[in-house]
């Protein structure tokens, strides 16, 4: 696709979902950055059944940081990679409390200078917490731009990261990463991808080539 095509594709991701909003559910940015950090190869379902537990037994940075790693695991084992999940949160609790006063900060440096805490996390908590602009590249956008050919299928997050927020006005940043993660929930599935069927989208379907099996991984 043109860069133009390329601006007409993602406003119209837009144009279908002007409202989305985040699907997990968290109060204030320790509990967006614990949520986040939960879902990496994890439903948002399952972890907002883990989440109120959670977040009544362990409030605050510093109630997380001096809970024996053994309790955390416990509010989260039925989880993907518990183990290894608790052991950062406790971890980036601690960090939080000797270092940020038991905030959370509002940098992307320092954010991913946290135990645990990648770009992609980073960038979610930014936006939600603290609607700082950004587009956060999760399994669904990776896929999505991909697919449309937006990026090689070589790309990092990171390297998607950079060229949607290069093809799009900062404005609209955020709102796009919410809405291309519906679409790819609702759309564009891993196992059954299609697109709206209403002339806008149909015109794009061209475009799509589902990744193969060993990319999509």
């Amino acid at each position: 696709m043109t860069k133009a095509q390329s601006v007409a594709l993602l406003n119209l991701v837009i144009a279908t979902y002007p409202d989305a909003q985040p699907t997990l559910n968290a109060a204030n940015p320790f509990q967006i950055l614990v949520a986040v950090m939960l879902s990496a190869q994890t439903t948002d379902v399952a972890v907002n059944a883990c989440t109120p537990a959670l977040f009544q037994a362990y409030p605050t940075p510093a109630a997380m940081a001096a809970a024996p790693l053994a309790a955390i695991e416990a509010k989260i084992d039925r989880l993907g990679l518990y183990h290894n999940k608790a052991k950062y949160l406790k971890a980036l609790s601690q960090r939080l409390v000797e270092t940020y006063d038991g905030q959370v900060p509002a940098d992307r440096k320092a954010l991913t200078c946290l135990p645990g805490v990648g770009q992609k996390t980073a960038t979610v908590v930014l936006t939600d917490a603290f609607n700082v602009p950004g587009v956060a590249v999760d399994t669904h956008v990776s896929r999505i731009i991909k697919g449309f050919g937006l990026a090689p299928a070589s790309a990092t997050p990171a390297q998607i990261q950079t060229r949607l927020e290069a093809l799009m006005p900062p404005s609209t940043w955020i709102n796009l990463h919410r809405a291309l993660i519906r679409l790819g929930r609702e759309w564009l599935t891993a196992r059954q991808p299609r697109l709206p069927n209403t002339p806008e989208w149909q015109a794009f379907a061209p475009y799509y080539q589902p990744l193969q099996k060993e990319e999509a991984k």
